[in-house]
């Protein structure tokens, strides 16, 4: 099965385009194992639980994360569905593609994979997440983000090996 990572946030709000720039330089790059699937998914989160209702093997996100670290700190982290935010059910808000959040994707996936009767859409779920200093309206990271972005691509690649099977090509 297919291992997604998903490059998340919204380009015109500065830091936030992170994951988007993580996910466009690691298609650039290439060299990704077999059955790694890069998705661009800016702020289509709703797209992504599409994507994910098909089923993954794992899913690892990118996005811009607040943990009060210093701006451009790179951060390792598990989830798992049943961790989702609540507040993500589709008959409990208005759904608002500028705020699909890691959390309220995954929550989102959960409440729509149980509604569908799809059985465990996706497997080992992480996320590398990027202490964000600016999020203000504006095109372009700021220096300390722009700077963690090739530190980023090797976390990638090191969360990747905890995804794909061993012995998978690249």
């Amino acid at each position: 099965m297919t291992v997604v990572v998903a490059g998340v946030g919204n380009v015109l709000r500065r830091d936030d385009g992170f994951g988007v720039e993580v996910a466009r330089r690691l298609v650039e790059r290439g060299g990704l194992p077999a059955g790694v699937e890069v998705l661009d998914v800016g702020i289509r989160g709703v797209h992504l639980v599409y994507r994910l209702l098909d089923g993954c093997a794992g899913l690892l996100l990118v996005d811009v994360v607040h943990r009060d670290g210093p701006p451009g700190t790179l951060y390792r982290l598990e989830h798992t569905l049943a961790e989702a935010d609540p507040q993500a059910r589709p008959e409990g808000i208005a759904l608002d593609g500028h705020d699909m959040s890691p959390d309220r994707v995954l929550g989102l996936l959960r409440d729509l994979a149980a509604a569908t009767g799809v059985a465990d859409p996706v497997g080992r779920v992480l996320v590398l997440g990027c202490e964000p200093a600016d999020l203000a309206d504006g095109i372009g990271l700021s220096p300390p983000v722009a700077a963690a972005v090739d530190p980023a691509l090797a976390v990638v690649d090191d969360l990747l090996a905890l995804l794909v099977p061993e012995g998978a090509a690249r």
